[in-house]
């Protein structure tokens, strides 16, 4: 049965999950900050700042209209950056308590809140009350938007309190390239997301530097142990993970030229600044804001992340790369597992 979905930011991730949805069924309305974007999108059927040369199916409905774009809608996803999330759901707010209508509400976000250090569902339940949707579901997961552009084979989780909002949102985006599993482990998922982001800006460091293969799979594995001590300590499920949106996300992101946090890592491997980094990459770098935000999470609740930390003192305070490698180095000897974590 076709629904009518609000997908909220135009960025490459938004934009190809709204044109997915569009060759599923379904009635989507695309809003963008920026109104420069819809003569684009509506008659040339591009987002080339974003996608290049790709081409969206011609159902596929822009607009800068934000009314527009969630009247009578089934579902709003959310897939601005992070930080933009409160001031847009902000908005959106209003609209809801005009029209009564109860909407899944989802995200496809994938960082932590500054200041705040909150997920995007919490924000997202800060502002929006229960009364005003039918849940929150979390889609998250190992994903390009370049990939799922060519329908490439993507698998992703969708996670929500509600079990029954989490299978609505996997019917919507299920398809021959595109599955969901859905999740109850909302903490989890949305902490995989963030904080793999971290890592990745680390093995595109070590990239840039030119390490080889056995130390960006050791950057990875400790890196998956350190997201995993503070994810349980904050009531994650340990299994998660081992799952798409931990080690799935983990892998895709800290592997593919794709990633932009990767290609921030490169690039101070190559000797850029963070500033040279940021300024030419064109695009939101979600582990450059969440670095800082896990730097104080973990210092708040005690959690040792020793690669997130070195991530953070590189961004933050122009350690140089290579003796904050060395200095990881010359860590004590310590086992690998630790059996008595407890949430």
């Amino acid at each position: 049965m076709s629904k009518k979905i609000a997908v909220l930011g135009a960025g490459s991730w938004g934009s190809v999950l709204a044109n997915l949805l569009v060759e599923n069924g379904h009635d989507v309305a695309l809003w963008t900050h920026d109104p420069k974007q819809i003569p684009e999108i509506n008659e040339q059927h591009t987002n080339a700042h974003y996608l290049g040369d790709f081409k969206f199916h011609e159902a596929l409905h822009a607009t800068a209209d934000l009314k527009e774009a969630v009247d009578g809608a089934d579902v709003i996803l959310f897939v601005v950056p992070t930080n933009a999330v409160r001031s847009v759901a902000e908005q959106v707010k209003p609209l809801l308590e005009a029209s009564g209508s109860k909407p899944i509400i989802a995200h496809a976000a994938k960082g932590l809140e500054r200041g705040s250090k909150k997920r995007v569902s919490q924000v997202l339940e800060d502002v929006l009350p229960d009364a005003l949707h039918s849940g929150i579901v979390v889609i998250s997961g190992p994903s390009h938007a370049e990939d799922v552009a060519t329908k490439d084979i993507t698998t992703l989780a969708a996670a929500s309190k509600s079990l029954a909002a989490a299978t609505a949102i996997q019917k919507l985006f299920m398809n021959d390239y595109f599955r969901l599993y859905t999740n109850q482990d909302v903490i989890g998922v949305e902490l995989g997301a963030a904080l793999k982001n971290v890592i990745a800006i680390g093995a595109g460091a070590l990239h840039g530097l030119g390490y080889g293969d056995n130390t960006k799979a050791a950057l990875m594995t400790r890196g998956l142990a350190e997201i995993t001590r503070l994810g349980v300590k904050l009531g994650a499920d340990p299994m998660t993970f081992i799952g798409l949106s931990g080690v799935g996300d983990l892998i895709v992101t800290c592997t593919s030229v794709h990633s932009r946090n990767w290609q921030a890592g490169n690039g101070l491997g190559q000797g850029q600044t963070v500033k040279e980094v940021l300024d030419n990459m064109g695009m939101v770098v979600e582990g450059y804001s969440t670095a800082k935000v896990v730097h104080e999470l973990a210092g708040d609740l005690g959690v040792e992340m020793p690669i997130s930390s070195a991530i953070y003192h590189v961004l933050y305070e122009d350690a140089p790369i290579k003796e904050v490698i060395a200095d990881l180095m010359k860590r004590a000897g310590k086992p690998e597992f630790d059996f008595h974590i407890e949430k």
